[in-house]
């Protein structure tokens, strides 16, 4: 289990609505920081087929569809669910305290 000092301030919880989406760029990564009805979720911002910009895609059923070619991703594991991706991307814990969202870039 992560240890409070691995995590990294991404944003504050007002910064993004439900519904919204954010790209995060924290020690060189990439994250695509979504806001599901209050619920925060975190994937790596590249899709693995061409490199879509997934914090740019549409969210539904716990899903975001990247805005290229259409492969989807779980929010909750970044688990490639539909092609033409064939491969996930990484997922990241993410831990509100009080209004600040931050980020585990530590698996």
């Amino acid at each position: 289990m992560a240890i409070a000092s691995e995590y990294l301030k991404a944003a504050k919880v007002s910064d993004i609505h439900p519904g919204e989406s954010r790209l995060i760029e924290l020690s060189g990564h990439k994250i695509a920081l979504f806001n599901v009805e209050g619920q925060f979720y975190a994937i790596g911002n590249t899709c693995t087929h061409k490199g879509g910009p997934l914090s740019e895609g549409s969210v539904a059923q716990g899903l975001v569809q990247c805005p290229w070619h259409g492969a989807k991703f779980d929010l909750k594991t970044g688990a490639n669910l539909a092609g033409p991706a064939q491969e996930p991307v990484p997922s990241y814990k993410v831990e509100i305290r009080g209004e600040d969202i931050y980020i585990c870039l530590i698996p």
